[in-house]
């Protein structure tokens, strides 16, 4: 019997061989110590099958059977041995298998939902390994107390930690009663919505299906009313369609709303027509006219927050069931500006291709009704910021005894606030709702590990989300380490490009603004790493709206700097316009049909980036 690391070296030393001359590999690895540790199986089993495909002869047949007295029903191991027979290792392995040991029983086999294969049990499978088998052993009874990520957490303890772009509001009390207002309003979302969006955004770390995470910089109080969120939400739907039609995958839509209101800045003042005045942080901390007063943080403004959160989380609601996003209506989902440009005609040619399926549907006697046909599911998200709110809305989930934080459905932490030491990576460990990371050219890979084992040390897929961003020459230099090494811990991330932020430019007018072009480039280095490291690109993450504004430039449009005065109305940074955002999503939608056809397939998509030329 020998532990991990001497299995690993064993097998390290048996690769290095070079003058072998056979086709079939077998390796055996047995882990019979009772609740044997579940992270270093997997870890072994990166290791064993990653080092197989490199130093193995072409051709070769790898067959890899383990024995453990662990569940490998988790999500987390049953999860690293797909990634390792899809990802890593393609057509060369067989089969990869897992036995129960210390037994002579036919273990229980269950379908695998990370996976999205019912398996069979014996043999060896006659093509590529597509799925893992996965059997049912005993499970330890594990506390909440006993949960890695929580261990020594509060809801509080981030007040023990030093916590950076918050405001310094001049009223203690007055914030000791807001925050207790808000402790006893109810929840915006729920623990099970929670979960059921971290399945989704698993799937899509595994390859099989993809975010789609949109809306504004920042929401304003100024700007609400349902006409905005109707057409920020009708161009989700639209951008949705598109890259289902071009993935042949589930789109997770989650949507920048209901709470996307603090921003972190680069200065706690800033020079406004020539007065120093305290930096605007977002509607919910203060206003943006440019007086002293309007400037000092109010704690009442996350109580607006809160109700504006609410009203939009419920028309958000109303618009995903109630019939507004049924498959039957989506050649009604194009915005009126948007409809005579060439997107607009591109998407109502895409639209009555799916009108023409769906009538061919219901002439073979499939019903449409179906709640699949008629609604969508559609999540929200914000900037963990602002912390005093954050807390207010954490609350404990009465079905599983978790913590979550109910102001969204997902969370992600910026790059200005992601500081292991810090109180938003202290906060956001201990709830558990999926997470986000922005991620520039200034993380180091060993950093992102750490950070991974921080936020989540279950490993579980979809609870961590990398979000990266650091424009397209630097995503070329400094990508491809980060990918190798979460790939070399075994930590499961969902990968998701942000081309927004690194590519803000100013104009010669002064007005901030974001090349089409550019964001463009970002995306295409994107997926030219993911292929080139075997990886999966799991989404996009945008600053959108659905509004005719001029924000950025470029695009089918050929906005031009003189273009930006006429419509630039946003509070913080420059927004694609519908037009803008649905052109993207035209394109990415073509690199996922390559992606799955491997260059054949699609003449529609085609076409249409044919007329694009040849950026992506």
């Amino acid at each position: 019997m020998i532990n991990c690391d001497a299995a690993v070296g064993l097998h390290n030393r048996f690769c290095a061989v070079d003058n072998l001359d056979v086709k079939l590999f077998v390796f055996m690895y047995s882990f019979t110590q009772r609740n044997s540790d579940e992270r270093a199986v997997v870890k072994v089993l990166i290791s064993v099958i990653g080092l197989s495909v490199l130093c193995l002869k072409e051709n070769s047949i790898v067959i890899v059977q383990v024995a453990a007295q662990i569940d490998f029903t988790l999500p987390q191991t049953s999860f690293a041995m797909a990634l390792v027979s899809r990802s890593l290792v393609t057509p060369r392995v067989e089969s990869l298998s897992s036995i129960h040991s210390g037994t002579n029983k036919t273990p229980s086999l269950k379908r695998n939902k990370h996976i999205g294969a019912t398996l069979t049990n014996g043999g060896i499978n006659a093509s590529i390994a597509k799925a893992v088998q996965a059997v049912e052993s005993l499970k330890a009874n594990v506390t909440k107390e006993e949960l890695p990520g929580t261990k020594g957490w509060t809801p509080t303890s981030w007040r023990n930690k030093v916590a950076l772009q918050q405001p310094n509001y001049p009223d203690a009390e007055k914030l000791a009663e807001v925050e207790k207002v808000l402790r006893d309003y109810p929840p915006l979302v729920f623990a099970g919505e929670a979960r059921s969006l971290e399945e989704r955004l698993g799937e899509a770390a595994l390859g099989n299906a993809f975010l789609l995470q949109g809306g504004d910089c920042a929401e304003s109080f100024k700007e609400f009313n349902a006409n905005n969120i109707r057409d920020t939400f009708r161009v989700l739907l639209q951008m949705g369609a598109v890259l289902m039609f071009g993935g042949q995958m589930p789109v997770v839509k989650v949507g920048r709303m209901a709470g996307q209101f603090a921003k972190p800045r680069s200065a706690d003042t800033e020079n406004v027509n020539g007065v120093e005045l305290p930096s605007y942080r977002g509607d919910n901390i203060n206003a943006d006219l440019p007086t002293l007063e309007a400037r000092i943080p109010d704690p009442d403004r996350m109580v607006r927050a809160y109700s504006q959160a609410a009203a939009t989380l419920n028309l958000l609601r109303a618009f995903a069931t109630g019939g507004f996003a049924a498959m039957q209506r989506v050649t009604h989902w194009n915005l009126d500006f948007a409809a005579d440009s060439e997107q607009g005609d591109w998407y109502r040619e895409l639209a009555h291709r799916v009108d023409e399926a769906l009538g061919f549907m219901a002439a073979c006697g499939l019903t449409l009704d179906h709640p699949v046909m008629t609604s969508t599911q559609f999540w929200t998200s914000h900037e963990c910021l602002l912390l005093p709110y954050e807390q207010a809305l954490t609350r404990e989930d009465s079905t599983s005894g978790l913590w979550y934080d109910c102001s969204a459905h997902m969370l992600w932490i910026g790059e200005r606030t992601r500081q292991l030491d810090g109180a938003h990576i202290e906060f956001l460990r201990g709830v558990a709702n999926p997470l986000g990371v922005k991620v520039s050219d200034k993380m180091k890979p060993e950093d992102l590990v750490t950070l991974c084992n921080i936020l989540n040390p279950e490993n579980k897929p979809g609870r961590l989300t990398v979000i990266v961003r650091m424009g397209a020459t630097k995503l070329r230099e400094k990508f491809p380490a980060l990918v190798r090494a979460i790939r070399q811990a075994g930590c499961i991330v969902t990968w998701v490009i942000d081309p927004m932020h690194g590519n803000t430019v100013k104009a010669p007018s002064g007005l901030k603004t974001r090349p089409f072009d550019a964001i463009l480039d970002e995306v295409k280095a994107f997926f030219d790493v993911h292929e080139q490291e075997g990886t999966h690109a799991g989404g996009v993450h945008l600053e959108m709206t659905g509004q005719d504004v001029t924000e950025c430039v470029g695009g089918g449009n050929n906005l031009t700097y003189d273009d930006l005065s006429s419509r630039y109305h946003t509070h913080c940074d420059p927004r694609l316009n519908a037009s803008q955002a649905l052109e993207l999503s035209f394109i990415i939608a073509e690199r996922l049909r390559r992606r799955r056809l491997a260059g054949s397939g699609n003449t529609f998509l085609q076409s249409i980036t044919s007329q694009l030329g040849t950026r992506f």
